[in-house]
């Protein structure tokens, strides 16, 4: 009986020890410390609380007090006003890296990502600084992650990618070919994306009359190509994809990366300047506009099957649907694989109906130029 009294004495003093001397979760570390009130505060109205209390673990660089302090007068009210709450969350998720990153594996970094997506730069001159912000203390242990402390709040960038080249002031034509393209929404939505973004200096490089002709309405799916072939969805920064060495585009085919004595290239192109970050994405410039390569179509096929279904609409009186059709076949064909005299004969076609106001005209042009093609086609 006394063994076994002292036996369950032993076991409930280790029990209890164990309890003593295990660490608190990151948040009740931040908040039993009493100098990261206003990064709790913020964390509940952003609503990851929860999260940064779940098992991550996670790596919080938290700003104290005195940092969120120097933020300018009436920013943190406005951050913590519900209809903010999007912006609060950015700001603070970039506070933040998955996984317990201690001390000594920070300071052989030169950036991280954070749960954000963005990147925050990381530096060991004059201490060791994460963005614009130095580190005063490290290696708080939580028992789900990591705490280092910053004297200063980091911010993320918050231009979506159209923003970013519009405030870069070298971008004009592409933002106007994407505007053309049909494509603005997608360089402002939230979905991730990485741009290869040429200068306007490298539109200028394009042979002269070509910018013009991808601009016009009737080339806008060619156009589309041309762009789509300069973006790769998520977030790829440059190391990342000199790493991988090819990455697959929107457009489908894929763009090559390589890194040489004079510098880093894709397809040929010179990478410009690097890991330029947006809200949404991130832009990689580069000094010559990509053009996408031909597409491999069994080009007689197209052409009858849009005679085909244009024939059926003709005859049923919708001459205008039918010149419709058939000028998206003839465009869409500019766009393959076809000799030079075809995409003359095509050049010829879709210039002499663009300005023709009768559509059955416009569809019978259309539709000879489409049975020229084919003919030539079948020799």
């Amino acid at each position: 009986m006394r063994r076994s009294l002292l036996a369950t004495c032993v076991a409930l003093l280790v029990v209890t020890n164990g309890a003593a001397v295990r660490a608190a979760d990151i948040v009740d570390t931040a908040v039993g410390a009493g100098s990261f009130k206003t990064l709790a505060a913020a964390l509940g109205a952003a609503d990851l609380v929860e999260t940064l209390k779940g098992p991550g673990p996670f790596t919080v660089f938290a700003p104290t007090d005195d940092a969120f302090a120097k933020l300018p007068a009436g920013t943190i009210d406005t951050l913590l006003k519900p209809e903010n709450k999007g912006t609060l969350t950015g700001i603070l998720t970039y506070h933040v890296v998955p996984g317990a990153v201690k001390a000594e594996q920070v300071v052989s970094l030169s950036n991280a990502t954070t749960v954000n997506g963005q990147r925050v730069a990381i530096s060991t001159q004059d201490g060791v600084k994460v963005d614009n912000a130095s580190v005063v203390q490290t290696d708080i242990i939580c028992d789900n992650g990591v705490i280092h402390v910053i004297d200063a709040v980091i911010l993320p960038a918050d231009k979506n990618i159209a923003e970013t080249a519009q405030a870069a002031d070298s971008f004009s034509t592409l933002l106007a070919a994407a505007e053309a393209a049909g494509l603005v929404g997608a360089l402002t939505g939230d979905q991730p994306l990485t741009v290869l973004a040429p200068t306007d200096e490298a539109f200028a490089k394009l042979p002269e009359g070509t910018v013009a002709s991808l601009l016009k309405p009737e080339n806008k799916q060619q156009l589309a190509d041309v762009l789509k072939y300069h973006v790769v969805a998520g977030r790829v920064y440059s190391d990342q994809a000199l790493e991988a060495s090819t990455a697959a585009t929107l457009q489908g085919a894929s763009v090559q990366f390589f890194a040489g004595n004079s510098g880093a290239t894709v397809n040929g192109a010179r990478l410009l300047q690097v890991d330029l970050q947006a809200s949404n994405g991130v832009i990689h410039v580069i000094d010559t506009v990509l053009m996408p390569p031909a597409k491999k179509v069994d080009a007689r096929a197209v052409i009858r099957d849009a005679i085909a279904q244009g024939s059926a609409m003709f005859n049923a009186g919708h001459h205008g649907a039918c010149a419709s059709l058939y000028e998206q076949t003839m465009t869409g064909l500019m766009d393959t694989e076809v000799d030079s005299s075809l995409r003359h004969h095509m050049t010829s076609v879709l210039s002499s109906v663009s300005t023709c106001s009768c559509e059955t005209t416009k569809a019978w042009t259309l539709r000879h130029g489409l049975d020229q093609m084919y003919a030539q086609l079948g020799r």
